[in-house]
């Protein structure tokens, strides 16, 4: 994968096919890996761009906390470095999510259509921020595997292993451990991002596991509620990852969003 310097770091990032640019943004812990099988189910209809954010994946660290803002900053000059001219559909999972409303609020014309998977508008409870803020402090003590050990069961409904989770085992324990403590502190004090669902107005799908204990159906249909252009769609059989859970349904789910954007 080629690296691209933005602002202060390198971002390794994936960029392949042409037309519709889609930028595909992981969640926390992961990287690039999580977009696989969209990337290849795209690849040939549409621009797929798929960065590893600062911290994770092969891109450069920063230490101390890395705020969603400066992940929404650096999305938005890795696309002025690829030379995007045009406005892309922006898909985000889980951390993706939070990125995105920062994202939007630097520049919402940046954005042609949304895809939102397992994420939230609210910010964190003070325990949740506290919770974040122990981890961060554990992972820097004990490594990546403090936060495998905490995150995998929460990921995937009870009982399930397979390759899935493997995949994601493996993404979070590569994860470099300033990586994960930074951008934990910076999910822990993100803002309230719920006056933004009303303003949003281009087509949005909405996606969530049915079994995700993260982000529960209720709390994330109520967000795609508040955005006047959304589908929500759940996802049988699948937790918070429904990307490499059940790759097959959102492929096809992104496919019949994405011809009807055009």
């Amino acid at each position: 994968m080629p690296t691209v310097p933005v602002n202060g770091v390198e971002l390794n990032v994936i960029d392949r096919g042409a037309g519709q640019p889609i930028l595909f943004v992981h969640g926390f812990g992961l990287d690039h890996r999580m977009w696989l099988p969209q990337l290849e189910a795209l690849e040939d209809s549409h621009r797929v761009i798929a960065p590893d954010l600062r911290g994770f994946g092969g891109s450069g660290v920063a230490p101390g906390k890395v705020t969603m803002q400066q992940f929404a900053e650096d999305l938005h000059g890795l696309l002025s470095a690829l030379e995007v001219d045009e406005p892309v559909c922006y898909c985000g999972l889980s951390m993706g999510g939070y990125i995105c409303w920062p994202f939007l609020r630097q520049n919402s014309s940046a954005v042609s259509s949304l895809v939102l998977c397992d994420t939230r508008a609210i910010p964190d409870t003070p325990k949740a921020a506290e919770q974040r803020l122990l981890l961060a402090d554990a992972v820097l003590k004990f490594g990546s595997q403090a936060a495998a050990g905490v995150f995998i069961p929460q990921l995937f409904p009870d009982g399930q292993s397979g390759q899935a989770v493997e995949d994601v085992r493996t993404m979070i324990t590569d994860a470099d451990p300033e990586g994960l403590a930074a951008a934990l502190r910076g999910m822990a004090e993100r803002p309230d991002s719920t006056d933004l669902l009303s303003t949003i107005d281009v087509p949005t799908l909405v996606i969530c596991g049915t079994d995700d204990r993260i982000t529960p159906l209720s709390e994330v249909r109520a967000m795609s509620e508040g955005i006047s252009h959304s589908q929500f769609v759940e996802i049988p059989d699948a937790g918070h990852i429904p990307t490499v859970e059940t790759p097959e349904a959102v492929n096809a789910l992104l496919q019949q969003f994405l011809c009807a954007t055009v």
